[in-house]
């Protein structure tokens, strides 16, 4: 059974029409070229594309999640650590993100590598610890100026896990220790100031009335009582003593 050609050049037909069609979703742009010459941005939406006269390329407009390996790095004190980080961005772009750079995903990964190491080089341990939110505004915002230029925004970057060698961890233990120790007896000189001036008081009030002192010693007396001991102390004015002394 033969088979018009017309019916086949129909079929033919169909089928590149059906080709043409390219559906993109909301967070997808088309980047569509016409004999090799740019022509746009287009979508969401059904996008006609007329091959092998134009070309396309798809571009996602969703938040990218970068994560960016562990880099070796040395602290301006000479602190050897490994350190690594998360970076957020999307394509605002996307005619500038295919046409301005080969791979705007590889390169946006080595400079952030590169940024990270370069930022982080420049400050010491104790601020690379305890200044992060910091140094992730200073990396976001030299990131963000660098990929402008391909259509890109960088969002937002986090300093992810410092880690540092063994023997920096042991003197950094020792140093909270002693920070510690000294915290402590620097509490416990001024228990001894505050107590001292505490006595100080007490003895002018009992200097001005002298049954005080008798007063004391009674209570004295009970609080050992209360004890039960099967040993009695007496306690006895050096003044008494100091008479008997003279005495002889």
């Amino acid at each position: 059974m033969e088979i018009d050609p017309l019916y086949i050049a129909i079929g033919v037909g169909l089928l590149y029409l059906y080709s043409t069609i390219n559906i993109l979703k909301e967070y997808e742009r088309a980047v569509v070229w016409r004999l090799g010459r740019l022509t746009g941005e287009r979508g969401p939406g059904i996008v006609l594309i007329f091959r092998p006269i134009e070309t396309m390329t798809r571009i996602s407009l969703r938040t990218i999640t970068l994560e960016v390996p562990a880099q070796d790095i040395i602290t301006r004190d000479n602190v050897s650590v490994k350190v690594n980080a998360i970076v957020y961005f999307r394509v605002m772009n996307a005619n500038r993100a295919i046409n301005e750079v080969e791979n705007y995903l590889y390169a946006t990964s080595q400079l952030a590598q590169t940024t990270l190491r370069s930022v982080l080089g420049e400050v010491d341990l104790d601020d690379l610890l305890s200044q992060r939110e910091k140094l992730n505004v200073k990396l976001q915002e030299i990131l963000d100026r660098h990929t402008d230029a391909w259509g890109i925004k960088v969002a937002l970057v986090e300093v992810k896990q410092v880690d540092l060698p063994p023997e920096m961890q042991r003197a950094m233990a020792k140093q909270a220790e002693a920070e510690r120790e000294k915290r402590a007896k620097i509490i416990h000189a001024e228990g001894e100031f505050q107590a001292a001036a505490k006595l100080t008081e007490a003895s002018a009030v009992m200097r001005q009335e002298p049954l005080a002192i008798q007063l004391r010693y009674l209570q004295t007396l009970t609080e050992i009582g209360i004890e039960k001991n099967t040993t009695v102390v007496f306690p006895v004015p050096i003044d008494v003593i100091s008479t008997f002394l003279k005495k002889s």
